[in-house]
């Protein structure tokens, strides 16, 4: 795991040593590093405030558990809905009243109870090859367990995060007997056990081993960025589903405010300015991800994919149904 502190390695001792200091915020960020450090940058330079973060790929709530009240922990920034609830249920996140977040984020992207903070969108879309799917031939999560599709479908794990999420969603809109219906249909369909990444699935499509995947839409990006993947986004479209309905599902990045944060104020502050025009900005580009405050311009490649509407289920509710999710895969034999 990385300690990393504006650019320079630092020690947990030393991280621990500055935990009370007035100018200073601590992040424990699930995020990596070149995501991120450029908005913690901007952040020093406006406010005088120094930055320490320490960047890992997983642990970090288990950690703030252990530290308990001599954690010098201020700030956690994570992704998915679900994981960022796991925090809040395991009691290490505080709510934050401030006019600011509830302004610059809607309703459905925050913590009903003010526990947690969507930064950036991104979207569960459905890529299909452009060789073998005509363009209107699929348009909805539900159109995935049409028949016609059987053999044909390529996805990650039914467990992951990023899967649940939408799964969870399938249970709100069209309840639990419906979904399981439907996600034993996806489930007939798929062209072979579910492996890999989100990437991984579109790459299945430039070789032909199946037609369509689903996987977040800012993989798009990271695709069309790489030279070495380039072809592969070249292969498909990127479809956003469910336009003439409830809109494509979404899920975020987002932060909590840790219980007992020794810089409660400058964490606040920080929370703060990463919902501004600026940092959603610069937050969504690098990762081409859609901006949580609502008028801030899209990256140019992003915009380029096409305007879409969103669900606006309430996250709080997938969060809700996640469990449900988790046992419909294993009902369905999903994985096996």
């Amino acid at each position: 795991m990385r300690k990393i502190i504006c650019g320079t390695v630092l020690g947990a001792a030393a991280l621990g040593a500055t935990a009370a200091s007035a100018q200073e915020v601590n992040v424990y960020s699930l995020r990596q590093a070149f995501l991120v450090e450029p908005l913690f940058e901007s952040f020093t330079k406006e406010t005088g405030i120094k930055v320490n973060v320490i960047f890992a790929e997983k642990g970090l709530v288990e950690r703030i558990k252990q530290e308990g009240v001599n954690s010098p922990a201020d700030v956690l920034m994570t992704v998915d809905i679900s994981r960022i609830q796991e925090a809040v249920d395991a009691g290490v996140t505080d709510a934050v009243d401030s006019d600011v977040l509830k302004a610059n984020i809607p309703a459905h992207l925050r913590d009903a109870n003010d526990q947690w903070f969507a930064l950036t969108q991104r979207g569960r879309a459905i890529y299909a090859s452009k060789d073998r799917v005509t363009k209107g031939e699929i348009a909805t999560y539900e159109d995935l367990a049409d028949p016609k599709w059987k053999g044909r479908i390529c996805t990650r794990s039914g467990t992951h995060d990023y899967n649940i999420a939408l799964f969870a969603s399938m249970i709100a809109h069209n309840g639990a007997a419906e979904a399981k219906t439907w996600l034993e249909g996806l489930k007939s369909n798929l062209a072979r056990k579910p492996q890999g990444n989100d990437r991984a699935q579109v790459k299945a499509i430039k070789e032909g081993e199946c037609d369509i995947a689903v996987g977040n839409t800012y993989y798009y990006g990271k695709m069309l960025d790489n030279p070495d993947q380039r072809a592969w986004a070249d292969a498909v479209n990127i479809i956003f589903p469910n336009q003439d309905g409830r809109g494509m599902s979404m899920n975020i990045s987002g932060m909590a405010l840790i219980n007992g944060a020794p810089n409660r104020d400058n964490a606040v502050k920080l929370m703060e300015f990463l919902t501004g025009d600026a940092a959603q900005k610069i937050y969504a580009e690098v990762n081409y991800e859609y901006p949580v405050k609502p008028g801030v311009d899209w990256s140019e490649m992003v915009a380029s994919w096409g305007t879409f509407k969103a669900d606006d289920l309430p996250l709080g509710e997938i969060a809700r149904l996640r469990a449900d999710a988790v046992r419909m895969v294993d009902e369905v034999g999903y994985n096996e």
